[in-house]
């Protein structure tokens, strides 16, 4: 499990295409940092398994369905991208629950800066839209935010100044695409209230 607070901002060193699935090295000295073969680390909020790792890089192997799913198959070698550990049983919970399954990928529609903060928004895939609402958690490119605005088709975050100079969002601009995880509870209770004869 995750929490959704970047440890670092990483760097792509070097893709390897396979077929049906890729293979990452990246590089991130924070992270690596007393990593093992099997350790899990969010990249860009998506859960990936070390392979290998030398020095202050790590290996990791994609399939398809996380291709396809999320934005990773459009990284490249120098690509930038967030980089956080699992969190320690018994550590302070700073974000909120994040599993690291992305659910789908939306798009930078739009920046909109303040002497303090930016607004950014992006859009919000049909599926997802009625898990995110106005004040919920939603984690975008692996960063747990929370909502401003929910719409049909797009939502709004608001940015500090740390989030933006420690992670992607301070560079991606409109028509770059981000991982998206919705709150996982209340995938659940949605789960739960159709089991016992709701509707969705």
């Amino acid at each position: 499990m995750f929490t959704g607070i970047v440890e670092e901002l990483g760097e792509v060193t070097a893709v390897e295409t396979l077929g049906d699935a890729c293979r990452f090295r990246l590089r991130g000295p924070v992270v690596t940092e007393g990593a093992r073969h099997g350790d899990s680390i969010a990249v860009n909020g998506v859960c990936l398994t070390v392979v290998d790792h030398e020095g202050d890089e790590f290996t990791a192997d994609v399939m398809a369905e996380t291709l396809n799913r999320s934005s990773l198959g459009a990284l490249t070698v120098g690509s930038r991208v967030n980089l956080e550990r699992p969190t320690a049983v018994g550590a302070r919970l700073g974000g909120h629950i994040v599993q690291g399954h992305v659910d789908g990928t939306g798009e930078i529609l739009a920046r909109e800066p303040s002497e303090h903060w930016e607004i950014v928004r992006i859009s919000l895939p049909a599926d997802l839209a009625r898990y995110v609402v106005e004040k919920g958690s939603i984690t975008v490119d692996g960063i747990s935010l929370t909502v401003v605005e929910a719409g049909p088709d797009s939502f709004t975050v608001s940015l500090i100044p740390t989030t933006l100079a420690l992670t992607t969002l301070g560079r991606k601009q409109p028509g770059d695409p981000v991982n998206l995880e919705v709150d996982v509870i209340a995938k659940y209770v949605e789960r739960l209230l159709v089991a016992q004869g709701g509707t969705q």
